[in-house]
Order: structure tokens, then C-alpha cells, then sequence
């Protein structure tokens, strides 16, 4: 039996030996005598020592220290941060908001695969108060949105969980940082003391957590504020690469930020700042380690128990002993299970010793730490194979489904006394076949089981534990073994969805109010979860007074997994009043009501995953003019829906191809629209930039949407000089309700066809702008001033110029956000942008 220590372990712990530990390819640059999968399992288990990295969104961890860290010192490594980037762009597809949250926290799993490193964000569901909601210059701004409490307790939470001796923040709490970096750097130095304080969240007890006292906390250093510098550019033997290298390889498995760079072979130094300790030591340092444990028989030498002290020390040796068996898989192996027996033989010392209740608590921590760690070492060492399938991997309320579990033995040795158990949710049911008790070198083995859902079973959510594992525990060289194994998330996901899965086209769209009674036809896309066949009634809900034709479709499906496209015409009112509607739909299957959207988020660099979402239209009715005859040519950058959104207006928007950029009519067009960072997406336009200027300088019209300074942006591709601002942060405004000055109010810009005034610049989302230029020439007529509170406006936002025949205007207002939410300023103000030649 196990002693009471092991009760309540993290989850972490467990989800880390899934099947094939999800273990990551290198690099080809490794030699081919080593062998870095091995090797990223042994190296950790000559330490105790552990390290704990902080941030606000995925792309926040110190991947170069992380790297030298784990890969190359053994330090148990932890990333825990906050949001899941939700506010961020995405450079890979059309996801914003917890569409791309999901991209990202797949991404930031895959990275922290790849170093070794555990994981873990305080936000814990889609819509959590921990969300990113856009870039903030203010700390202060960030917790209150957040909500500091909930914040707090859960980053206390994590410590006392995780219980690492060292923290580092990734940034500082300076005025040129994030302020969601700098509220969690904030956090983090405040929970040196409060997470060792028993008076701070003491509900925390009753869960089995104890008050944790971080040994160090450092902070990014500089030549002024430096206690420690270490050299990390070094190559490593086994994996072929130096650590930033390897760091950034982490970095490019983040392709939604289009991160990740190709390092040359040399010196990188870290700076950090010792400024919190209770080693007792603040000066210069000459290691990370100074004043800490960093083995086994470290942790000895401060206890009076001789006996576990001797047993500590034996433990220390015989971790070494089995590193040393590298690269014999074999010898690994043997070594692995006199390891484990070893470490199970000093937890029970430790219960039965006379050392207080911390040090008790901390000895078995590391304990079981070493434990999981030598189960993995033995995993791979052993080359016993467990591999997990679902057929089907979709599941509806009620239905069951087909679970293989492979093993292969390709060790040398016999596996005995094998026992396999599913680990399911609350009320699902789970039926095994029979189990082989024992499997021979060379042989292997499928394990079958049958899982039911329970008819009130939750759906899917991206963020939870896996839905289906599968523990397995068998007896290798004389020791038990326990491994969890989940369903590889590259391949398939487990998910339970609704027995319908509706996608509504458009997702949101707008009424002119100038316009009588304007009929909308919306496509709605029907996915058949459901096993087999399935018939049912699909239905919009409507607002008051609005009709659909037709009323209802009826559809039936023969197999699951087959879609298909229900359209109805929306007839709104004659005469609507301007304000925000909603269209609901319903489908009725068998009698059971469903009003689900599921949106499939699929990319071979992180597999299948699924927003679920209430089954609604929103539509948002307000007055916009425009010139129905305006030609516009869209240059598409990927990164925006904008030219969807117009052509759902009305407006004449084509797409404007690399061919026809390179040889087409560009003056059969009244406006060409450039989407944000075009110039970094659409190479074909930095090429053509010549002929775009040409356009305009023989009467076209350009509107030029913002451009990071890295987005293959120079001065001179506009027709008159202007430079994006940089840094970033000191060039935004990222208030959405800051107010905003007409510099010239009665522009022509202003006046038509739309008349802007203040309340265009009410009820906008995420900020106003950003990337403002910092220079421009003066041929360039700035029209709008703003600013964040408490500091100096900005002027360029807006800029117009003539330039030959035509006219140019380059925006730095998220445009975008504000169309692609149907904020009525947001379309009739671009709208004017566009029909600007019109009305000069």
C-alpha cells in the first residue's frame, strides 16, 4: 500500500506518462551514436533541484534558459502562465478570440514538449476571467480586469503545488513592459512570502497543500542590476545543437506568431538579478544553485536522521550509476528498476522517520518526483510500447465507442502480472476484454475495450484533462510499474460533441438601415456526430416580427461524420431600428433539442481540437452610405476578414491575385484596400509596390492598414516617407475608449458619405490603435488625435495625401476588430476611407 503522500499528486504527474510520453523528435543535427530520446529521460535524475519559469501568454517563457536548464543541467523545469493569448493575431489562419487560444495553448504543449519542461496556465476554460483581452500598458488595468484574487490564489496554488526553489519572472515591472507582464511579474514577487505564509489562502490546506517557501527569486538583469551572468551558447554533445538553438526550435513550433529563428553557434550569456532569498545569500553569485540542494545527498547532509541520510546518499549514487549506463538500453533498464526500488524504499523511511512535518513534506515531494522521472527513464529505456486508439474518436450522449490499447514489448526483458483499467469520467461505463498476464521480448499484444458515454455526459472542452486514459501496471525485472496512457493529441482527439454540430455562415453580419427590409441568406452547415444514421428538424429562432424562409428543414444523415448545408432567407422588419439582433438555430434530433456551434480547429503541427459555442447569428442594424457603382480591389494579408465583411455590406470588393498585382488593370479599380501586414504576407506586393504608386499617382486611391516595423516595412514604400513607431508599446493606444480629437473636423474624410462624429468612437473593442507612426512628411495631413490616459496624443492614426492624381491614407486604427465585430463606427468610418476619391 502506498503511504498518504502519494495521495491527491497533481495531475501533472500523471498526464506525463502518456503514451510514448509524447516525446519529440530532435534535430537531425544529433549524432547518430547518440540517443537524445533516452537521453532528455535520464538526464533530469541526478537533480532535485527545480526552477519555475513566469509569464503572461504563450511565447512569454525564456526558452534559451529553459533549454540550458532542462536539456542540459536536469533541473525540473516548470512554465506557468497566465492567459492562453487570445487578444494576440494569427499569422497561420482566420481563429481570433478562443479560437486562436486553443492554436496557441497547443502550441505552448508542443513547445514545453520539446524542452522537457512541465506546463501550466491559470486560465483554465475558454472565456476564463484570466483572458487575454489585448494589450495593456497598465498592471493595474490587467488585474482588475482579471480579477487580482482569482489571479493570485491560483498562482499560489501552482507554487504550493509545484513547490520550485527558484523563480524568475521573464520580465521586469518597468514602464516599457506589457502590462500583463508586468502584473504577473508583480504577482511573483509577492508570492515569495505569501506562498510560504499559512495566513494567505489557508483554504489551501484542506486541499493537501502546504505553505512553500521559494529559495531564490531573480529577475532579468543588466549591466546595472546583475548578480549573476553565465555563458549558455555551448553545444550540446547529445542533441547536436547549442540551447538557444534548441530554444528556438521550441519557438518555431509557435507558428500562429510566426516565432522562432535560425541561431548561429556562439555565445549567449544570461543576466539575472538575485532580489529575493532565503539562502541568506544576495551578492554575486557564481551559479544558479549557490546556497541550494541540488542532490539527494545535499538534502542529506541537513538532516539528523544518520540512517536516511546513508539511504539519501545511496539513492544519489545509484541515480549516477544509471545515467552512467548511457547509451545501453539495456543496462539502462536494469538500472532504472533498482533505482525505483530504491526510491519507494526511501519514501517508506521517510514515513517512518522522526523528521518534522516540512521536512517530511519536501523529502516526499522530491520522492515522487524521482519516481515519475525514473518511470519515464524505464518507458523509453525498455522500449515497451503503449499506444492508445479510439474508433470513433467523436462520441454523442449515450453512445459507445472502441478503445485499443497496443503494447509492444521490444526489450529485452518479460513484462508479468499485466493489468490494464480505463480511467473515465464520473458515470461512463467501460468494459474490458481480456488482459495477457505476461508478454515475452519480441511479442506484443491489443487490449480491447468498449466505453459508454453517460446520456447527460459534458461537452467537449479544449482545456480539460483528456476524456479517455488507460492506466497500466506490470511487473518488469521483479518491480512494479505504473504508466498512464492518453491518446497522442497529434493524431486523435476524444471528443464528445452534440449529435449535431451546427457552423453558421456568415458568423455575424450588419443591416443597412438605409436600406428597406434587406433579406439575408444564411448557410448553415450540419455535421452528423451521431454513429450511423440520423433524421431531425432544423429551425432559426427569431427575433419579433422577423420571418425565414423556409420556416424549417428537415435533413437525415447515413453515417457520421457527413455534413450538410441548410439555407434560409432572413426577412427582418421593413423598417428595423438600429441596434443589435440575434438569430438563433436549433436543431431537433430524435426528439432532443441541440444549439451547438462546433468549430473544428485542425493544423498538423498540434492535431484536432473544437470550440463549442451557442448556435447564434448576431446581427447589428445600423445607417451606412456608400457609392453601391465603387470598384475595390482588397489585397488580402491573412490576417483580417475585412473585404468578407464589405462584400457582406454590399460593397464591390474583389481580391486582388499576385497575378493581377504583377500585370492586371490596377485603374479599372476606384480603391485598392491593403489588409494589415500585407506587405509581410504578400511578398508579391512588396515586389509590385512600384506599380501600386503608379496607381495612384495616375488618380487611384490607396487605403494602407497598420504595419509592424518588422513587417518588411520601409519609409519609401508609401509615397511619401513614414516610419511605424518602435518600441511597440510606446506607439499604441490600447484604451478602446480613449477619446479621440477631429484635427480638422469638417475634412472631407468626415462628412461623406458618412457623417462621423464622437459617437463613431463609441463602444469599440480590445484598443483604438497601434503601431502609430512615429515620423512622417509633411505631405501627409493628420486627422485624428488620441490618446491613452495620462499621456501625450498621437497624431497619426489617420494620414491622407495626394500624391500625382490620387490619394493615399495610411491607418493605424484596428480597423479590423471593429468591422469584424459590427461596431457601426468602425464600418462607416472605413467606409468613408474607401469612398474618399468620391467625395475629396
Amino acid at each position: 500500500m502506498y503511504p498518504t503522500w502519494r495521495r491527491g499528486f497533481p495531475l501533472l504527474l500523471t498526464l506525463l506518462l502518456a503514451v510514448s510520453l509524447l516525446f519529440p523528435s530532435f534535430p537531425a543535427q544529433a549524432s547518430e551514436k547518440q540517443d537524445p530520446e533516452l537521453w532528455k529521460v535520464l538526464r533530469p535524475l541526478d537533480k532535485v533541484v527545480s526552477f519555475m519559469n513566469t509569464g503572461a501568454h504563450p511565447d512569454d517563457e525564456f526558452s534559451a534558459l529553459l533549454a540550458w536548464l532542462s536539456l542540459g543541467q536536469g533541473v525540473r523545469t516548470s512554465s506557468l502562465l497566465a492567459n492562453r493569448g487570445e487578444g494576440g493575431q494569427n499569422e497561420i489562419g482566420d481563429e481570433l478570440g478562443n479560437g486562436l487560444g486553443i492554436i496557441r495553448s497547443r502550441e505552448l504543449q508542443e513547445a514545453a514538449h520539446l524542452l522537457g519542461t512541465d506546463l501550466f496556465l491559470l486560465s483554465e476554460q475558454t472565456d476564463d476571467p484570466i483572458y487575454d483581452f489585448g494589450f495593456s500598458k497598465s498592471p493595474a488595468e490587467t488585474l482588475d480586469k482579471w480579477g487580482e484574487k482569482v489571479v493570485y490564489e491560483r498562482l499560489i496554488r501552482r507554487i504550493r503545488e509545484q513547490r520550485p526553489d527558484i523563480l524568475l519572472p521573464s520580465f521586469r515591472d518597468v514602464p516599457s513592459e506589457h502590462g500583463h507582464h508586468r502584473a504577473i511579474s508583480q504577482l511573483s514577487l509577492r508570492a515569495f512570502a505569501d506562498a510560504a505564509d499559512p495566513k494567505v489562502f489557508p483554504e489551501h490546506r484542506k486541499q493537501g497543500l502546504r505553505p512553500w517557501q521559494i529559495k531564490k527569486l531573480y529577475l532579468r538583469g543588466s549591466k546595472e542590476q546583475e548578480t549573476l551572468r553565465f555563458n549558455i551558447g555551448n553545444k550540446d554533445p547529445v542533441y547536436g545543437l547549442t540551447y538557444p538553438q534548441l530554444g528556438e526550435e521550441s519557438r518555431k513550433l509557435h507558428k500562429s506568431q510566426g516565432m522562432g529563428r535560425d541561431l548561429p553557434v556562439e555565445e549567449y550569456w544570461v543576466s539575472l538579478e538575485l532580489v529575493k532569498s532565503a539562502t541568506g545569500q544576495r551578492t554575486k553569485e557564481s551559479s544558479l544553485f549557490d546556497g541550494l540542494p541540488v542532490t539527494f545527498a545535499d538534502l542529506g547532509t541537513a538532516l539528523k536522521d544518520r540512517g536516511l541520510k546513508r539511504r539519501l546518499v545511496r539513492l544519489q549514487r545509484q541515480l549516477e550509476q544509471t545515467q552512467k549506463a548511457y547509451p545501453d538500453r539495456r543496462a539502462v533498464t536494469r538500472q532504472v528498476q533498482t533505482a525505483l526500488k530504491q526510491v519507494r524504499q526511501v519514501a517508506a523511511a521517510v514515513t517512518d522517520s522522526r523528521l518534522n512535518p516540512e521536512e517530511k513534506t519536501d523529502l516526499h515531494h522530491r520522492l515522487q518526483v524521482k519516481e515519475e522521472q525514473l518511470l519515464r527513464a524505464g518507458a523509453e529505456a525498455s522500449d515497451i510500447r503503449l499506444n492508445l486508439t479510439v474508433d470513433p474518436p467523436v462520441l454523442t450522449r449515450g453512445a459507445a465507442t472502441g478503445v485499443t490499447l497496443n503494447i509492444q514489448n521490444g526489450g529485452a526483458s518479460g513484462i508479468s502480472q499485466l493489468q490494464v483499467e480505463p480511467l473515465l469520467p464520473d458515470q461512463w461505463k467501460a468494459s474490458t476484454e481480456s488482459v495477457p498476464k505476461a508478454l515475452a521480448p519480441g511479442s506484443g499484444a491489443d487490449v480491447h475495450m468498449k466505453v459508454k458515454a453517460p446520456e447527460d455526459a459534458a461537452y467537449f472542452q479544449p482545456y480539460q484533462s483528456p476524456l479517455l486514459q488507460v492506466r497500466v501496471n506490470y511487473r518488469l525485472q521483479g518491480v512494479k510499474v505504473t504508466r498512464t496512457v492518453t491518446v497522442d493529441p497529434r493524431k486523435q482527439t476524444v471528443a464528445l460533441l452534440p449529435d449535431w454540430g451546427l457552423r453558421i455562415t456568415p458568423a455575424a453580419t450588419i443591416l443597412n438601415t438605409e436600406k428597406e427590409a434587406e433579406i439575408r441568406e444564411i448557410r448553415v452547415s450540419v455535421t452528423n456526430h451521431r454513429q450511423g444514421d440520423s433524421t431531425g428538424i432544423l429551425r432559426p429562432d427569431l427575433p419579433e416580427g422577423w420571418k425565414a424562409e423556409p420556416g424549417s428543414r428537415s435533413l437525415s444523415f447515413t453515417r457520421s461524420g457527413e455534413q450538410k448545408e441548410a439555407t434560409f432567407r432572413l426577412i427582418p422588419p421593413k423598417s428595423v431600428r438600429p441596434g443589435r439582433y440575434t438569430v438563433g438555430f436549433t436543431a431537433e434530433v430524435e426528439g432532443r433539442p441541440f444549439h451547438t456551434q462546433v468549430q473544428p480547429i485542425a493544423y498538423d503541427h498540434i492535431g484536432t481540437s473544437y470550440l463549442l459555442t451557442e448556435a447564434r447569428l448576431p446581427i447589428q442594424a445600423f445607417s451606412l452610405k456608400f457609392d453601391p457603382g465603387l470598384k475595390v480591389g482588397y489585397v488580402e494579408s491573412g490576417f483580417d476578414q475585412v473585404a468578407d465583411h464589405l462584400r457582406q455590406a454590399g460593397m464591390d470588393v474583389t481580391p486582388l491575385t499576385e497575378q493581377e498585382l504583377a500585370s492586371g488593370d490596377l485603374s479599372r479599380y476606384d480603391t485598392i484596400v491593403a489588409g494589415i501586414r500585407a506587405y509581410l504576407s504578400r511578398p508579391d506586393l512588396l515586389k509590385r509596390n512600384e506599380r501600386l504608386l503608379e496607381y495612384v499617382q495616375q488618380g487611384g486611391h490607396v487605403v494602407m492598414q497598420y504595419h509592424k516595423p518588422g513587417d518588411n516595412w520601409d519609409p519609401h514604400l508609401a509615397p511619401y516617407p513614414l516610419t511605424p513607431g518602435e518600441p511597440s508599446i510606446a506607439w499604441r493606444v490600447t484604451d478602446e475608449n480613449a477619446p479621440v480629437t477631429f484635427l480638422q473636423p469638417d475634412h472631407p474624410l468626415f462628412q461623406a458619405p458618412n457623417r462621423i462624429t464622437d459617437a463613431d468612437f463609441e463602444g469599440w473593442v480590445q484598443e483604438r490603435g497601434l503601431y502609430f507612426p512615429s515620423t512622417w512628411d509633411s505631405a501627409y495631413t493628420p486627422l485624428l488625435s488620441m490618446a491613452d490616459p495620462g499621456e501625450k496624443p498621437f497624431e497619426g492614426g489617420l494620414l491622407v495625401a495626394d500624391y500625382g492624381k490620387g490619394s493615399y491614407i495610411y491607418s493605424s486604427l484596428v480597423w479590423y476588430r471593429q468591422i469584424q465585430d459590427q461596431i457601426p463606427g468602425g464600418y462607416r468610418m472605413f467606409v468613408n476611407l474607401i469612398n474618399y476619391p468620391r467625395h475629396r
